[in-house]
């Protein structure tokens, strides 16, 4: 069999085999982060977040029409997963033009694919996937121009991989560090070939700018103005340019530095050398050590060779560099593990050039021990041994973890939260878990169709009521911009004169408002409503009673209390789920905090049973409830007992004081806590002295 005919089987043969795992394993639901809003932007052809990512928007709407699913998420989960097999197979055919086909080019693309977080971020609805694929193109057409015997054909590679490195910056910005590195190399090899002339460099800009043009649709969309969700006003040239370049985010940063505290301000200029720290433990952790050292393998082989040596080392450099840079502007903190989710998926651009160069070692070593032992068969065996057994750790280590084929989460937590709601209410979200999953399942699948959803955030936009207003009939708008500070200025409003112009429908906050507005608080209450709370005028009379059986079954959930992995998305829904069942205990204490006399000791009193209820319906809960029952038995204590016994009120509350601080040790205030528990002691024991005195 010919050198390209083996290449192209290996490379099938890859992307089958990764498609047939891929897809089992595809999510069927809507996945948490951005994959809402990704899934509802390609749902209504509207325009996504900054920088709009306009050629997965339209691949997507042809995956909901052309691609069999479940669901709208589950059509676009299984073009993420066709994307990122076919990444698998363009590093694959990198590694088999470049080293020869065989075990090393099989080992390239399969243990990409197969590596944890590239599997996790391959089978939802993500432009990682789509990005992945680029990288893999990217690196397949300059090696086919590396290759390339004579300078018609690394023109013809030239010209394809400038409408690649177009078209890749239609999806991820974060490829343009690849692209600034591949360009002056490309056009250097063509000036030292004698390919370069003004005609070429003409035809190389115009295929380069023809990448670009899945930019129109965003202007398209936004003049249109058919979209029920949309970002952004691209109609002119200022607020085009604005969203490519990311400028409400922060241009070349993960977040925009007035979002960031001031300690994470001053944390984001030291951490770099800890974020290349995390991202080399990740490398070991995923990839695995022996990868690693066929990695460097394969640079030690290329300076040997003196036609591969500058090659391979532009592999290297664009790795080395895009981390350096990424690890620059990388301003989250990844000690938290829900930002470190966030952080790590950026990794997957780097993972794809060790990989490369892993294979490339591989094939190489073979090469070398073939040349200088002989025994030629014995070590192509034990290649394809060793790639099949380290592909077969990894599927056997990350297939079960990487299954999402069941996992309904985050989608049962929206339709839990979106069928709670009264009729015809106003529900403004605020954050990607309810913000995105509401939006998708309001606006992709159909359901509440009575309800209004508006983003917080987005309404601190000049451009969000003006172009989404009409899609919002009932919502009354009392100027164009949320604008807390300027709120005297023309066109701005504050959250309180939201409200009072909405006062004729249920008004709900999910989850909480904006920390910069206080102005509700003047004329508006909270009231708990599960995850969820509802505005109500402050004049309204609260039955807490009456609010505490209206609310307490609101919704149907079953998932164990920490039961996923730190940092997902499911965490934080069950979490929140979880902590919505003590929201109106929690409530009507703090309530009763700030009342006196008879009324005070009823709302302790309530408060506690409340309490009680929960924590002795569950075998597990989080440790905040401890704390919090104690909390309650005490101050119910103080205030006269209720319908209790002391004796209990003060068991009580020592049980579960102590059962806190033996699940938080390190809680600050501890001490307090142990304080709180001697002094709880003494007083049982006077009281059970008094008791037996008297009998």
């Amino acid at each position: 069999m010919s050198a390209d005919r083996w290449s192209w089987t290996l490379t099938g043969a890859t992307v089958a085999t990764v498609t047939a795992l891929y897809l089992p394993s595809v999510q069927r639901t809507v996945p948490g982060g951005d994959s809402g809003e990704l899934i509802t932007t390609a749902c209504e052809l509207g325009v996504a977040h900054p920088p709009g990512y306009p050629l997965f928007t339209m691949l997507a709407f042809l995956a909901l029409h052309l691609l069999p699913g479940s669901s709208p998420a589950h059509s676009i989960n299984v073009l993420c997963a066709l994307l990122g097999a076919g990444a698998s197979g363009t590093l694959c055919y990198t590694v088999c033009r470049l080293a020869g086909p065989g075990p090393g080019a099989v080992l390239a693309g399969g243990l990409f694919a197969l590596s944890k977080l590239v599997w996790q971020w391959s089978i939802v609805a993500e432009v990682f996937a789509l990005n992945n694929f680029f990288v893999g193109l990217l690196f397949s057409l300059l090696t086919c121009f590396h290759k390339a015997e004579n300078v018609a054909q690394k023109t013809k590679f030239a010209l394809w991989g400038a409408l690649c490195c177009g078209l890749s910056l239609c999806n991820q910005h974060t490829l343009v560090i690849y692209v600034l590195i591949i360009i002056p190399w490309v056009l250097l090899q063509l000036y030292t070939h004698n390919g370069l002339c003004f005609s070429g460099l003409f035809s190389l800009g115009l295929c380069f700018l023809a990448g670009f043009l899945p930019y129109l649709y965003l202007p398209i969309s936004s003049y249109l103005n058919q979209a029920r969700w949309s970002w952004g006003d691209q109609t002119s040239l200022g607020g085009l340019i604005t969203h490519l370049l990311r400028a409400e985010y922060g241009t070349f940063s993960l977040v925009h530095i007035l979002h960031l505290t001031d300690e994470a301000k001053s944390e984001g200029k030291v951490n770099m050398g800890k974020m290349l720290q995390a991202q080399l433990n990740h490398c070991v952790a995923d990839l695995s050590a022996p990868v690693l050292l066929l990695a460097m393998i394969g640079l030690l082989h290329a300076s040997l060779k003196r036609r591969h040596c500058a090659f391979v080392l532009l592999f290297a450099a664009m790795v080395s560099l895009y981390s350096v840079f990424f690890a620059w502007r990388a301003n989250l903190d990844i000690e938290k593990p829900l930002l470190l989710g966030v952080v790590e998926r950026f990794w997957l651009q780097a993972d794809a050039g060790v990989c490369v160069l892993a294979g490339v070692g591989l094939s190489w070593s073979v090469c070398w021990l073939k040349k200088r032992l002989g025994w030629d068969a014995v070590w192509t065996t034990g290649a394809w041994l060793l790639t099949v057994g380290l592909l077969s750790q990894m599927i056997h280590s990350n297939r079960r973890e990487c299954d999402q084929s069941s996992n309904d989460v985050v989608e049962k937590f929206a339709r839990e939260i979106v069928f709670s709601f009264p009729n015809g209410s106003l529900v403004l979200t605020r954050g990607d878990l309810p913000g995105n999953t509401l939006r998708y399942l309001h606006y992709c699948q159909g359901l509440r169709p009575d309800l209004s959803l508006v983003d917080q955030e987005m309404m601190t936009y000049s451009w969000y009521v003006s172009k989404l207003q009409q899609h919002f009939p009932g919502v009354k708008f009392p100027g164009h911009i949320w604008d807390p500070v300027n709120t005297e200025e023309k066109n701005c409003f504050n959250i309180e004169q939201f409200l009072q112009h909405n006062t004729h429908r249920p008004v709900f906050v999910c989850i909480g408002l904006s920390e910069g507005d206080p102005s509700w608080e003047r004329t508006f209450s909270r009231w708990p409503w599960g995850v969820c709370e509802q505005l109500v005028p402050i004049t309204s009379r609260l039955h807490p009673e009456e609010w505490a059986q209206h609310t307490q079954n609101l919704y149907n959930w079953s998932q164990p209390h920490d039961s996923f992995p730190p940092g997902s998305w499911e965490r934080v829904a069950n979490e929140e789920m979880w902590q919505a069942r003590m929201k109106m205990a929690f409530f009507i204490f703090d309530l009763a905090e700030r009342m006196e006399g008879e009324g005070q000791a009823r709302l302790y009193d309530l408060s506690y049973n409340l309490y009680s209820q929960i924590v002795d319906a569950q075998p597990d809960y989080p440790s905040n409830w401890d704390k919090n029952l104690a909390l309650a038995a005490e101050r119910l204590l103080r205030s006269g007992g209720g319908s209790h016994e002391p004796d209990s009120l003060l068991s009580r509350s020592i049980q579960h004081f102590s059962r806190y601080l033996q699940r938080e040790p390190t809680d600050p205030q501890r001490q307090a806590i142990r304080s709180a528990i001697a002094h709880l002691r003494k007083e049982r024991e006077r009281l059970r002295d008094s008791q037996r005195q008297k009998h």
